[in-house]
């Protein structure tokens, strides 16, 4: 293996825990305070994004699953073809776009305003169109990606985890979630067996 590689190998630790630490300083309590209040009040919750975001988006929505907070990834191609009728008004879709400019999710954006859904866009551009069209933006941080060409979307998916584990934290200490409730739905595999002893 080439030095080079093991280098950029240890190097991708550092970035990404640099990135993390980083990110703490962009923590908007009342933005947060208010992303939280949104989802708990919700029926259900959707979210979308495309590429990696989209990956982490599902990654989200079973978070909330977790917590019993229904919710549900919808695909940006299904969303504009019937998929965001599993919304209605009071309801919550959340958009994570680094960019904010996505251009799959803006239509989306137009149909939940329309049905009174409640829009959370996570967002490294605050100016962008999928923030200025939401009720809440959460700031996302990436200082770069891993690879030494800065565009893979390595560091920036950490950073969109974090952010959704954070709201997922919080939705646990505000909802009172117990782990006997978690035992219930999730009595499979490791977690499940030490949960249920």
């Amino acid at each position: 293996m080439k030095k080079e590689t093991t280098e950029m190998a240890k190097k991708a630790y550092i970035t990404e825990s640099e990135c993390i630490r980083e990110a703490a300083e962009y923590f908007d309590t009342e933005a947060y305070g208010k992303a939280v209040d949104l989802l708990i009040k919700a029926e259900r919750i959707g979210a979308s994004g495309c590429g990696h975001s989209g990956i982490l988006c599902q990654h989200f929505a079973h978070l909330m699953c977790c917590i019993e907070q229904p919710a549900k990834f919808i695909s940006p191609a299904e969303a504009i073809h019937g998929g965001t009728g599993f919304l209605q008004k009071g309801d919550v879709m959340l958009f994570a776009s680094r960019g904010g400019k996505t251009a799959e999710l803006l239509p989306i954006l137009d149909i939940c305003k329309k049905k009174g859904v409640n829009i959370i866009t996570v967002t490294e551009n605050t100016d962008s169109p999928l923030a200025a069209g939401a009720d809440v933006v959460l700031k996302q941080h990436v200082n770069r990606e891993t690879d030494r060409y800065n565009c893979q979307g390595t560091t920036s998916t950490t950073s969109l985890a974090v952010i959704f584990h954070v709201l997922q934290t919080m939705l646990i200490e505000e909802t009172g979630f117990k782990n006997e409730q978690f035992a219930v739905i999730h009595p499979g595999g490791a977690v499940g067996e030490r949960l249920n002893k």
